[in-house]
């Protein structure tokens, strides 16, 4: 596995390594490593290679371009080494960015299978992250750079169906693709019992701190609430490049003792943060990028035995329906204040939305669906 994350934080890298090792694979993972955490590593069985540091600072495209530029040397690099000293059988190359999968050149030559998993369409990603159009030579370009990637790849795996469609329209052929979306792992999001009896009603965003998931809508929205309901709180877990924004608004709206930001959290202990909310929120802009970006949060929720008030995204309303999900419109601060206020006065609601995603998540959670990814595999 090679990804451009943090391997602790990232669910998705996860379960594949972690399910390949618990069936008796050798797995290694080269990863980014937190300030003053070791080189290497092994959980679950998985052997961690941490070869490049990542603090979340970038200001301007080319930034954050170096510093792909950089782990894409690295862990070329790595896994040329280490190729010859066991050879891989398969490289799963997790993108973002697309262009990651040429870390594998050599193993691919020397006979290593290789897989492109794109968790995010990366063209349409940076258009939001850095504002960018879809007329700019930039996109075209990152357009050009997914199709060579995919060429380069022996398969690809899709995180969504809409994501699907839009490949297929202009990048791979359908029998190159896979779609593996980002399933709940029932063996840490369950539900438990409550730790927490203080009294308080607790809504939980937990994610990444940009832009497109529409945070500020959320604390806006929590914000006209907040007197009505003393008992209610909101707490963000997580990291990005809008955390400072976000602090200020909190700031600027005397919220700072009612909406905390309390960090990231390995996945294991975000499990029981978010077992022990009432309510997660999940508040994505549907006019940028996260209109159309699944997010796991939702059936993690789900899974949990947790309501979930989410915005009315593309990708949501594919997915989901409003037995599962308190819907609000997207930006729309009043709206979310309203479904906010309704699930707190509601228990019948939340009771409802819980059986809703009940059902979600028996059908859909990597118990069921890993075995699509292991006969991918054994195809390979």
């Amino acid at each position: 596995m090679v990804a451009y994350a943090m391997y602790e934080r990232d669910n998705r890298v996860r379960r594949y390594a972690e399910a390949l090792a618990k069936r008796g694979d050798e797995v290694d993972v080269y990863v980014l490593k937190q300030p003053g955490q070791p080189d290497r590593g092994e959980l679950n069985g998985v052997r961690i290679h941490r070869i490049q540091t990542r603090v979340h600072n970038e200001k301007s495209p080319f930034t954050y371009l170096a510093k792909l530029l950089v782990f894409l040397l690295r862990s070329s690099a790595a896994l040329t080494i280490n190729n010859f000293r066991k050879r891989y059988d398969v490289i799963h190359v997790h993108s973002v960015p697309d262009f990651e999968v040429f870390a594998a050149l050599i193993p691919k030559w020397m006979g290593s299978k290789v897989i492109l998993d794109i968790h995010d369409v990366v063209p349409e990603f940076y258009a939001s992250k850095f504002n960018t159009s879809r007329d700019s030579l930039v996109f075209k370009t990152l357009v050009l750079l997914e199709k060579l990637s995919i060429a380069f790849s022996d398969h690809v795996i899709i995180a969504n169906h809409i994501w699907q469609e839009t490949l297929l329209s202009r990048s791979v052929a359908p029998e190159k693709c896979t779609v593996v979306m980002n399933y709940p792992d029932i063996d840490i999001f369950q539900k438990k019992p409550r730790t927490r009896g203080n009294g308080k009603f607790v809504m939980v965003y937990p994610g990444s701190l940009n832009w497109h998931q529409g945070l500020d809508v959320a604390i806006k929205a929590f914000a006209r609430i907040a007197v009505k309901f003393p008992e209610a709180e909101f707490h963000i877990y997580g990291e990005g490049g809008e955390k400072k924004a976000l602090l200020d608004l909190i700031r600027k709206l005397n919220m700072v003792d009612r909406i905390l930001f309390l960090g990231m959290k390995p996945m294991h202990e975000i499990a029981h943060v978010m077992a022990d909310a009432d309510a997660g929120v999940v508040p994505k802009r549907a006019a940028s990028f996260g209109d159309e970006a699944f997010s796991t949060k939702i059936p993690e929720f789900m899974a949990v035995g947790v309501p979930v008030i989410a915005s009315s995204t593309t990708i949501d309303r594919y997915y989901f329906n409003d037995s599962q999900i308190l819907f609000f419109k997207s930006e729309d601060v009043d709206d979310l204040a309203a479904k906010m206020e309704t699930l707190i006065n509601d228990p019948r609601l939340r009771s409802r939305l819980v059986e809703g995603g009940d059902a979600f998540v028996r059908d859909n959670n990597w118990d069921v669906k890993r075995d699509e990814y292991f006969d991918l595999i054994r195809s390979l």
